[in-house]
């Protein structure tokens, strides 16, 4: 089986999981949830470039909207979708592709040089602080309104401190210790595919 054909079925095993652990293992905290989906997002890119760092990070985008669209993802997503419509589906999209592509550059540059065990941790790292900042810098941009608002609503000082403790705190922290403790697994698995592949 030739290498793009591999990276493609793979790809699309990780997309699987990525829409399943999305759908069915988020867990609410506060107004969003927390995800477990930046894993195999951060691994497909480490596993099989930044492109399909990026489909994956799409799909879970993709999802995520879905999410949204319907009032799944919680009340301030919802009131996002009703104030702007196409840049909170943007923004969702936007967010995912990004993680999983800036992890996959990571891993990429540290690989060529042999450090893969610091182009994983690395990866891991960077695959939730970019999912979270973008976010957060869309909500300060697009929402700034909307956000004050809830800041005043749930007795927060000002708006940034309600993004930053009430809204991604929490959730980013998780999502964050969840990629690092799991590096060790990632480690392992990048081993195995590749004596696979």
């Amino acid at each position: 089986m030739k290498d793009n054909q591999r990276k493609f079925i793979y790809t699309a095993l990780f997309a699987a999981v990525v829409v399943v652990l999305q759908m069915f293992v988020s867990i609410p905290l506060g107004m969003f949830t927390i995800t477990l989906t930046l894993v195999p997002i951060m691994l497909g890119a480490i596993l099989f470039g930044p492109a399909s760092g990026a489909i994956l990070g799409g799909v879970f985008g993709v999802v995520v909207a879905i999410q949204v669209v319907t009032g799944a993802a919680g009340p301030l997503s919802s009131a996002m979708f009703l104030q702007t419509p196409v840049i909170t589906v943007v923004l969702c999209v936007l967010k995912g592709v990004a993680a999983g592509w800036v992890s996959g550059l990571i891993y990429k540059a540290f690989a060529k040089h042999e450090k893969t065990k610091l182009g994983t941790i690395l990866s891991a790292i960077a695959c939730p602080i970019v999912n979270t900042s973008i976010f957060a810098l869309g909500l300060f941009v697009f929402y700034s309104g909307l956000i004050n608002t809830w800041a005043i609503d749930n007795a927060f000082a000002n708006a940034f401190t309600f993004v930053m403790l009430g809204c991604i705190g929490l959730n980013f922290l998780v999502e964050f210790a969840v990629n690092v403790l799991l590096i060790p697994v990632a480690l392992r698995m990048i081993k195995i595919v590749k004596r696979l592949m």
